[in-house]
């Protein structure tokens, strides 16, 4: 006969009580079995989770007979046990998900387990999203139905999507049917689907059986009149059934062109949040984000590189994981590179398309890299706090130059040079306009420069 949920629990609950009579140290106890669960029960097998590695070992070598003996004598029933650890327990469920879901259509989508809510970097430019996100995540179905995300290409809509999936299936229900699609392979997969008339099974049917849609880039859907008429057929199906869908689009639906007036109507009765750039700072965050992500060390990348990095692909978290991915490369085939400096940086990045990038991009870390060079030091030493009489020169002549060819802030330039005070960057430029009055030689430095500059 069937053991029911509620038999499960109350089965476990009283064998930790007689567990807990037989097991000398409570503080023992306490640590090892706090939060076991009977996972599930195969056959004549109780599958039993812990909090850790080292307690389902313990449990395997050393409590074993202990448990199967509490179980007998609650139970009545001689059951094995199988003991095994909560993250392990969570990858099984993970691959059964997936392969469920794969089991019929969309067999080359799946959900992405790196993209989740603790990798996410929140700022303003977001905070909505992920509040809306984390909602709909812990109460599927229940509000923000359908949630719509718009925003311009790379800003995390598709990190979101995923991170909702991984949410429910780690916290909520391991088995839930969750269907991240995105509109190419809806279309895809429609077409194949009308075209195979011997297909076993009802594509409509399959959607019906889904817990949460997850659906990106609904925009690519315009135009295509017998897929959008199906697709109104899956949300209206999902949205009935009080399912959650969550939706994805460059556009918010109002201005969504190609698309029938009813879908669109239906997108908007729901939430509609928009992801909007994020600023410098932000950036920074994400790219600091980046770079612990690929396991290197923060600590060895000048503070200009990061800020170059934020200031240049801002506008879209794709091409700066992109342009980290090159700086990646460069760093392993340089040899030696003990820093990350401006002048590794721009290297990596020069062959970006559309990136001809730092040396293309006329600003003070350019400037900075230009002089740095002339002089023949790194940058990090020219924004350093070393005063040694060339490097103090070559710094005096780059703060003149920023200020002269871009006229920034007195404060914007003290940043450049680690949050120097806007006092000290006036007496270097003062400093070396005096200078130029009377030394013909610098004259011709600083027209070379100038020069570089502006290649």
């Amino acid at each position: 006969m069937e053991i029911t949920v509620t038999e499960i629990a109350r089965l476990w609950d009283r064998t930790l009580r007689k567990i807990e009579e037989k097991v000398n140290d409570r503080a023992v106890f306490a640590s090892l079995f706090e939060g076991s669960y009977i996972d599930e029960v195969k056959g004549d097998t109780l599958v039993i989770v812990f909090n850790s590695t080292l307690a389902t070992t313990l449990m395997r070598t050393k409590y074993a007979d202990l448990i199967k003996d509490a179980i007998s004598e609650v139970s009545e029933t001689d059951y094995k046990i199988s003991c095994v650890d909560a993250e392990s327990i969570k990858d099984e469920r993970k691959e059964y998900v997936e392969v469920k879901k794969k089991s019929v259509y969309f067999q080359d989508t799946s959900i992405n387990a790196n993209l989740n809510f603790d990798n996410f970097v929140v700022g303003d430019f977001n905070r909505e999203a992920s509040q809306a996100a984390l909602l709909v995540a812990s109460n599927p179905g229940r509000m923000f139905n359908p949630l719509f995300l718009y925003s311009n290409s790379g800003l995390g809509k598709t990190h979101l999507l995923n991170a909702i999936g991984n949410s429910i299936i780690s916290s909520r229900n391991p088995n839930a049917k969750i269907l991240y699609i995105t509109s190419h392979d809806f279309v895809d997969e429609y077409i194949k689907y009308v075209k195979d008339e011997s297909s076993s099974e009802n594509l409509r049917d399959f959607f019906k059986d889904a817990d949460v849609l997850l659906f990106d880039d609904v925009q690519f859907l315009a135009n295509k009149v017998k897929t959008e008429e199906f697709f109104f057929l899956v949300y209206n199906d999902l949205i009935n059934k009080g399912k959650q869908v969550v939706i994805t689009s460059d556009k918010q639906p109002v201005e969504l062109k190609g698309l029938e007036e009813r879908l669109v109507t239906r997108f908007s009765q729901g939430l509609v949040v928009k992801i909007n750039e994020p600023d410098t700072l932000t950036s920074e965050k994400i790219f600091r984000k980046k770079i612990e992500a690929a396991n290197l060390d923060i600590n060895k990348f000048d503070e200009n590189v990061i800020t170059f990095f934020a200031e240049k692909f801002s506008k879209n978290v794709r091409e700066l994981e992109g342009a980290l991915n090159r700086l990646i490369l460069t760093i392993v085939t340089e040899k030696h590179v003990d820093r990350i400096t401006l002048d590794i940086a721009n290297k990596a990045v020069l062959t970006l398309d559309g990136g001809k990038a730092f040396s293309d991009q006329l600003n003070e870390q350019k400037i900075i890299s230009v002089v740095a060079n002339y002089y023949n030091i790194s940058v990090s030493q020219l924004t350093g706090k070393i005063r040694t009489g060339q490097i103090v020169l070559a710094r005096h002549m780059a703060m003149y130059l920023i200020r002269d060819v871009l006229d920034l802030p007195l404060k914007k330039i003290g940043d450049a040079f680690g949050g120097r005070d806007h006092t000290t960057v006036m007496s270097a430029i003062e400093r070396v306009e005096k200078e130029l009055k009377n030394n013909p030689l610098l004259i011709n430095v600083v027209e070379e420069l100038k020069k570089q500059i502006n290649e």
